[in-house]
């Protein structure tokens, strides 16, 4: 074979008894880790974010002195191997609004930053599909690094529904201060229900103008990439299947660890909890 491939003998065995390179074992070690970080964010986690988690689990130390780790480098190896995140799909929920019932002014104006939590906060409604039928379900975001603060799930779309999610978040938030609690017309919302027990837990409420679900992005972008990152493609036989699903995404993976671009590559909570308590979870 060697005189075919016209290479001396020397050199051939000294090609097959050759380790791999610094690079190659650092690059193997990576594609392990690559691998373990996108399938526990269940495919969500692009280039940039898989670097932030395994900056986050202190794997660097893994690899030789002469590695440097970046998001290039690992965009070329998801690429080459074929790992790729899901794209996240603009979604647009719908609302009746088609009642006689107040409706509130927009206070919040889609001024969406919020300095400290329970200071500005979004509420929608968004529906899955089961074999059993639709499961709806309501959510509140604090806009204080995005975490949800209210959950709520059930097979009708009644004022009950937002009601339960509104208790959930006084709950977990505790009284607010002069906080903004922004919502769609839907009649749920603005049920007398609903505005009654706003006010008794000292929420102000606003609402977007009809037709505008810009008015209301955080909440709508939500719902779209717990969609695309969690449920879409998925066949629910029962709506309890579906609410575990649900659960697992906001309450486990969304609010713990899924990390923000937006927030320093933080988690909802862990940038929630810096902003109460003063005090940086590193």
């Amino acid at each position: 074979m060697c005189s075919v491939l016209r290479v001396s003998k020397s050199g051939y065995y000294a090609w097959i008894n050759r380790h791999d390179s610094k690079r190659a074992e650092d690059n193997k070690l990576l594609l392990q880790d690559i691998r373990d970080v996108f399938n526990a964010s269940n495919g969500v986690y692009g280039s940039i974010k898989v670097k932030k988690a395994i900056e986050a689990k202190k794997l660097e130390d893994r690899y030789s002195k002469l590695a440097r780790i970046n998001h290039k480098r690992i965009e070329r190896i998801m690429r080459n191997e074929g790992i790729l995140s899901k794209v996240h799909k603009k979604y647009k929920a719908t609302t009746n609004s088609n009642h006689n019932l107040p409706v509130a002014e927009n206070i919040l104006n889609r001024e969406f930053e919020a300095k400290r939590p329970n200071e500005k906060l979004v509420s929608d409604i968004t529906y899955i599909s089961t074999e059993e039928g639709w499961l709806y379900v309501a959510g509140i975001q604090d806009l204080c690094g995005g975490k949800m603060v209210g959950l709520s799930m059930s097979d009708r779309m009644t004022k009950a529904l937002v009601l339960n999610a509104l208790h959930d978040a006084y709950r977990t938030a505790g009284r607010p201060q002069n906080a903004i609690l922004h919502s769609d017309r839907g009649s749920q919302y603005c049920s007398y229900a609903y505005q009654e027990k706003l006010k008794e837990y000292g929420y102000t409420c606003s609402m977007s103008r009809k037709g505008n679900c810009w008015d209301n992005a955080p909440m709508e972008s939500f719902w779209g990439k717990m969609k695309q990152e969690w449920i879409n493609g998925q066949k629910f036989k029962t709506r309890e299947e579906a609410k575990a699903k649900v659960f697992e995404y906001i309450m486990i993976f969304y609010n713990r660890k899924r990390l923000h671009a937006s927030y320093d590559y933080k988690t909802p909570d862990a940038y929630y909890n810096e902003k109460k308590t003063g005090k940086s979870a590193a």
